[in-house]
């Protein structure tokens, strides 16, 4: 499985989707979107309740059993903890079932670690309020830990946690059992609800001199100090006074509930990114769904002055709402829970502009003290994420641009050496097959990317046409700009109709511009050499150095649109996770 080929006949097959239209529209729109990811637009946030159960805890007391209470802490990279809730004391039981629910944020594009303590409650402290307890007076009973991502993907979105004595504790002569701890965690309801509004304009005021003005809409929510963060918008219509925009989908979760104030700004569109504010209004989901039933519009707003003297002018300009309907929508985790699975993937460059892999100056360089180069640190990064979304961490990995020994230059190569396969065993697999082929070939070029991604979409069409619950994600790490742009595109289009998505992460000190292209947040949609539109953006591009100081790692900016492609790859397909079995 997973031969690397690089004759580039590979064909997608599939119906184009939403959006694979090549219209002044869909570049005007994907400009927009560009602008909203600037002001802080971002991907997937679900709410998880979390409940806790326990069965043969430790029995502390003389008289009666223990009285338990457990803790949840957050776990960083570097080991320090943050206790983020703690449960009520449920009295003399070794197998206690808490009432109190602990409700996290669950956040693909990180590993959310979670510990979890177990205490008994001495007996003068039980009318003390919880939060109150000094943790260090009671009895400890054991202590769990797991990953967020672990109890979500779950079928039953449950696990039985040992308990263990707490790190860094000599162990007893006797081996103890400290019991378990069972969590179950459920997705809010909240995530799961949307809405969808058609909105109109009427009598919308001219911004351009010589025609009408071309209005989108961008909806945010207000969070703390009163910020505004989009979490939709429209499309642009072009030279129209009374648009009617397309539905606009919103979760309740997206918003926080329907009774959360969100503002909408109409906007008149500018190539430069500098949009001109038409009014805007503040209303919740409940207002907007009162004005669709009452038939009635809403004038927009224009504020006027600033600081104490700021007013707002009423405009003449109205919004109208023409359809507002709450529906169901299959989440990203209820897929999980009923089987689908991500699956790894890792392409590495190996052209000479790496420079010597023994030198310390080569982007390739082993560094003897341990310290990751770019290449190991993105491959771990990421890997540590998705590890969790498949369940036999068998990844494909391959090399490019070097020449293997006693073969002609390869622009996909296993990266084990074999040449009948190219799965390697879990992340440390990838590291060690990395490693070894550093010195088993050698280094040249140019940079060509349409290979490995055509081997990529060969595994992800044979998945497809055996039904498999698999969606994959290709990694490929590289330091230069590619020589194959039109190929890579072509590749890239047919490869939109497939369970796919692909991850750049750019190294080294190029100039990436070309790069960006083929990241559909920064332009049009990806076009073939014979015409063909991608059905949808399944790349993600990141310079390591934009952000490798910055307040966001490569994994959040790689990985924070990954979900939403999986979900518009099956909504497009009317893919629907079905309940499991077990």
């Amino acid at each position: 499985m997973g031969s690397c080929w690089s004759d580039g006949s590979y064909t997608g097959g599939g119906m184009v989707g939403v959006g694979g239209a090549t219209t002044s529209s869909a570049t005007a729109n994907d400009a927009v979107d560009y602008y909203l990811k600037s002001r802080g637009f971002n991907g997937l946030f679900s709410q998880i309740e979390l409940s806790f159960s326990a069965s043969n805890l430790r029995d502390r007391d003389v008289i009666s059993k223990s009285d338990a209470m457990v803790v949840v802490y957050t776990k960083g990279r570097d080991g320090t903890l943050a206790e983020l809730f703690r449960s009520e004391v449920v009295l003399n039981s070794l197998n206690p079932k808490w009432i109190r629910n602990f409700t996290i944020g669950y956040q693909f594009e990180i590993v959310q670690t979670l510990l979890f303590r177990v205490y008994d409650i001495d007996t003068q402290f039980q009318n003390s309020r919880e939060e109150m307890l000094k943790l260090d007076e009671q009895q400890f009973l054991g202590e769990a830990t797991c990953t967020l991502s672990e109890i979500v993907t779950k079928s039953n979105k449950t696990v039985a946690l040992e308990l263990m004595r707490k790190e860094g504790v000599a162990a007893q002569t006797q081996p103890q059992n400290y019991g378990k701890l069972i969590v179950h965690a459920e997705e809010s309801l909240a995530s799961k609800t949307n809405t969808e509004i058609v909105l109109r304009g009427l009598n919308l005021e001219s911004k351009d001199t010589f025609s009408k003005s071309d209005p989108f809409l961008v909806i945010s929510k207000i969070v703390e100090h009163g910020t505004p963060i989009p979490v939709s918008k429209t499309e642009v219509l072009k030279n129209d006074a009374n648009p009617i925009w397309k539905p606009v989908s919103l979760s309740v979760q997206q918003v926080g509930s329907k009774d959360s104030p969100l503002v909408i700004e109409c906007l008149d569109f500018n190539g430069n990114g500098n949009h001109d504010l038409i009014g805007k209004v503040q209303k919740s989901l409940s207002d907007l769904e009162k004005l669709h039933l009452a038939g009635q519009g809403i004038n927009l707003l224009l504020p006027t002055g600033v600081g104490h003297k700021h007013e707002d002018r009423v405009l003449k300009s109205q919004l109208f709402v023409d359809k507002f309907t709450e529906t169901i929508h299959h989440t990203f985790l209820e897929y999980l829970a009923s089987g689908f699975e991500l699956n790894f993937m890792v392409a590495i460059d190996f052209t000479a502009s790496n420079g010597n892999p023994r030198l310390p100056d080569s982007l390739h360089y082993i560094d003897p003290t341990g310290r990751l180069n770019a290449y190991q640190r993105a491959i771990v990064e990421v890997g540590e994420v998705l590890q969790f979304y498949d369940s036999d961490k068998r990844f494909p990995a391959w090399g490019f641009g070097a020449r293997p020994i006693d073969i002609p230059v390869s622009h996909c190569f296993n990266l084990n050496g074999s040449s009948t396969y190219c799965e390697v065993d879990g992340i440390q697999g990838i590291m060690n097959a990395y490693n070894g082929a550093l010195f088993n070939v050698s280094f040249a070029g140019p940079t060509l990317f349409g290979p490995v991604i055509n081997a990529a979409a060969t595994i992800a069409s044979d998945s497809l046409a055996q039904n498999a619950k698999r969606y994959y994600v290709l990694l490929i790490i590289t330091d230069g700009v590619i020589t194959d742009l039109q190929e890579t595109k072509d590749a890239l289009v047919s490869a939109s109709d497939l369970p796919l998505s692909i991850l750049i992460v750019g190294v080294g000190g190029a100039d990436y511009k070309e790069m960006e292209v083929l990241d559909g947040d920064k332009g049009e949609r990806l076009e073939s050499s014979s015409g063909r539109v991608a059905s949808r953006d399944i790349v993600q591009f990141v310079a390591l150095r934009d952000i490798q100081y910055g307040e966001v790692s490569v994994v959040e900016a790689l990985l924070a649109e990954l979900p939403s492609q999986f979900l518009t790859y099956m909504r497009n397909r009317n893919i629907t996770p079905t309940t499991s079995s077990s």
